[in-house]
């Protein structure tokens, strides 16, 4: 993820990142948001690989913290605080096991619709992300309940 819809491996901000999680796993609705900015991008990929929930901020995995504590642990990532906005950066070993990953014909999809994401929405930030998605998509995420699965 910081790797293919990052600036130079590094996402600024959780809301960010997971707005951009979102819509590398709801290629649909990237696509229809896509469409809503008159952007020429189409998601290579199909279905919801992942689900989320309803948070207070938009579609939200409860595992982000285990994972990007994880992450941090194995030195793949390093996590600082600018201001009161947390920045997600690949170490130089994180960009050596993402690149090697990203070479995986197994992974060529993610890679691609990673890709698309970032063509459209990476230097939007994560609070523009969250408005659009609360904006274009009202009844399938804005008027959910939280905690509730987004499908």
């Amino acid at each position: 993820m910081l790797k293919h819809c990052g600036h130079e491996g590094t996402v600024g901000g959780l809301t960010k990142l997971a707005k951009l999680d979102f819509f590398v796993r709801y290629p649909e609705f990237f696509n229809r948001l896509a469409v809503y900015l008159n952007k020429q991008a189409r998601s290579p990929s199909e279905g919801i690989d992942s689900p989320m929930v309803r948070h207070h901020y938009g579609p939200w995995d409860k595992r982000y913290y285990q994972v990007l504590a994880f992450l941090e642990a194995r030195g793949l990532i390093r996590v600082e605080k600018r201001g009161t906005t947390y920045e997600f950066t690949l170490t130089p070993l994180g960009n050596v096991r993402a690149e090697s990953i990203s070479q995986s014909e197994a992974f060529t999809l993610l890679v691609q619709q990673m890709e698309a994401v970032r063509k459209v929405l990476g230097r939007k930030p994560g609070t523009e992300l969250k408005n659009l998605i609360y904006k274009v998509f009202d009844a399938e995420v804005r008027d959910k309940k939280l905690g509730e699965t987004i499908l």
